[in-house]
């Protein structure tokens, strides 16, 4: 009779074992306000390099990534292992759908630019992509660490444990850089700075409000000049290079993109109109591609080295 029973259980806890465990659905409201539903968490991820850039530190590795120019040239994924992952786009605007087919994504993973109304890679891109997936993604919005906070929320539900050590450590480190630059900004309440991008053509420069990071720095004190016009989209005032000193700054910061954008700007006869950049106090803008908090922290520590170099009384 027992060695029965004991058959029996044993018979009921293999059958237990061997039930299968019901997968948990996946459901997430993305940034365009539209809600993506799936039966289970998505595994093979394709993402913009943004998104890739948010998520990688996060601990969510995608199975591929899209980018907008040469893989070497995104500063987003600078310093981050890229080992193992099909980059699938090394264009703005364009992907190798087959290489995309063939990684059998689960979910597309991009970000949307609510001024441009646009996924990442733009409209072509997100056609192509939703014939094999759900796009989905934060939003680009009015702050970098917004931005960060969302991805986090985003890693979290695909699986991330944001108790790891090393983002424990990234937020530290972030912190630290905050508290400087906020000290840094505080100590020279009149230092005025100027974004800006050089163009061949003319000089562009940013409104604060087109910018999440811009919109960051000048909430923890950095005295930026906003352009008087600013283009349909609301991320530039464009200006002749024979009008480049209409603002003059005590600091210009350049979008540090693309290393010719400098080199552009110091092309220009007329780029030392601009007393600051005469002198010499130019620093690097971060613009557009902060993703995460060692980037950020890195990003914050380069300015605040500009912010106590700079006279706060070179311009009028």
């Amino acid at each position: 009779m027992l060695s029965r029973r004991l058959t029996a259980l044993l018979a009921l806890s293999g059958l237990a074992l061997a039930a299968p465990v019901a997968a948990e659905p996946w459901i997430y409201s993305d940034g365009a306000g539209q809600t993506v539903a799936l039966d289970e968490v998505p595994q093979r991820i394709i993402a913009s390099q943004d998104a890739a850039a948010g998520l990688i530190p996060l601990g969510i590795r995608p199975v591929g990534i899209y980018a907008d120019g040469p893989i070497a040239d995104a500063k987003a994924l600078q310093g981050l292992d890229l080992s193992g992952i099909e980059i699938i786009g090394q264009a703005w605007g364009e992907v190798d759908i087959e290489k995309a087919a063939a990684l059998e994504p689960d979910l597309v993973i991009a970000e949307y630019w609510p001024l441009d109304k646009a996924w990442s890679g733009g409209e072509k891109v997100e056609v192509a992509l939703s014939y094999l997936a759900p796009i989905t993604g934060v939003t680009q919005g009015a702050s970098i660490l917004t931005l960060i906070e969302d991805y986090e929320a985003l890693a979290q539900s695909l699986g991330a444990d944001l108790s790891a050590p090393q983002i424990a450590a990234d937020k530290a480190e972030f912190s630290a850089a905050l508290d400087a630059f906020k000290a840094a900004a505080a100590a020279k309440p009149d230092l005025t700075v100027l974004a800006v991008w050089a163009g061949a053509d003319a000089l562009y420069v940013a409104a604060t409000a087109g910018s999440a990071e811009l919109v960051d720095f000048k909430s923890w004190g950095l005295k930026l000049i906003d352009p008087e016009i600013a283009d349909d989209r609301g991320y530039w005032e464009t200006l002749s290079w024979e009008n480049a000193d209409k603002y003059q700054p005590d600091l210009i910061i350049v979008d540090n993109r693309s290393p010719t954008t400098i080199e552009t700007a110091r092309s220009q006869p007329t780029w030392t109109l601009m007393k600051a950049a005469a002198a010499g106090q130019v620093a690097d803008w971060p613009a557009f591609w902060l993703r995460n908090y060692r980037h950020y922290a890195l990003a914050l520590n380069d300015l605040t080295t500009a912010i106590k170099a700079a006279d706060a009384g070179l311009a009028p």
